[in-house]
């Protein structure tokens, strides 16, 4: 079965095995590794309970990871968040602001603001991360077209400051891994064509040094469940999903091609 802890938990277990040490966004910024390095993020869409039990997982397991927050009802937990910081981890903001205030910039600056406020009453907030809001017409990266992000305190957002000629990125958005059909926005410009089939095929690439030095993971804990009914929901309504992103990006495509 894929998506599982347990198979998180081999990818984990594979990475260090390999070679590889295991970095929060703030720590790689601030002090770029020179070995084999896998920076870890989460973001919390929803479920946030199943962003502890990866949370203490990874405690356990001896590492940190960056976990980036959505301030909506079924994604914000206060208790949550200061368990997570308890546990040692890095806390940032998963933006949406524009999407927020239907694309009203003042508005969502100070929106911004506001909920950056809110997280850094329980962490010293560095990075941000924007929510992709696939079913909006807002890009929420389009809010530093107007604003600096560092006039707040805050030194990365993984989108705009990591070199990713250099930096392999890989993202479960889809259920599945660096699915472009699946991912509306969250894609780079990537320096590397390297195919990953299941997360079986990924600990293959692993544990044969087949991946760059260089590794940036985006794993969202909603995905991931001890097998059970839990997982088998996951798994269809995700695939419903799939559907309609699947529809949204030729629809984009089209449009591209009719104004080119």
């Amino acid at each position: 079965m894929d998506f599982t802890l347990k198979k998180f938990t081999e990818i984990i277990t594979s990475l260090k095995k390999a070679g590889y040490t295991l970095h929060t966004f703030s720590g790689f910024i601030e002090n770029p590794p020179e070995t084999k390095t896998v920076i870890l993020r989460h973001d919390i869409d929803k479920l946030p309970a199943n962003a502890l039990k990866m949370a203490q997982l990874e405690h356990d397991m001896g590492i940190k990871a960056t976990y980036y927050f959505r301030v909506v009802s079924y994604a914000w937990d206060e208790e949550v968040i200061r368990q997570i910081v308890s546990l040692g981890h890095e806390i940032g903001y998963h933006y949406e602001d524009l999407n927020i205030t239907k694309g009203d910039y003042k508005k969502a600056i100070q929106h911004f603001e506001k909920q950056l406020a809110r997280l850094r009453a329980f962490y010293p907030v560095k990075t941000i991360c924007m929510h992709g809001s696939p079913m909006s017409k807002q890009d929420n990266r389009e809010l530093w077209k107007k604003y600096d992000y560092r006039d707040h305190g805050i030194i990365a957002e993984p989108y705009f400051d990591v070199d990713y000629s250099e930096v392999f990125y890989i993202t479960d958005t889809g259920r599945a891994w660096n699915k472009q059909s699946a991912s509306i926005r969250d894609t780079v410009d990537s320096g590397f064509d390297i195919k990953i089939k299941s997360t079986s095929h990924l600990l293959h690439l692993i544990q044969t040094n087949q991946l760059p030095d260089k590794v940036f993971f985006n794993i969202h804990p909603q995905r991931w469940f001890s097998p059970g009914f839990a997982w088998a929901k996951e798994l269809v309504w995700q695939n419903v999903k799939n559907v309609l992103k699947n529809l949204l990006t030729e629809v984009a495509r089209r449009n591209i091609l009719n104004t080119t």
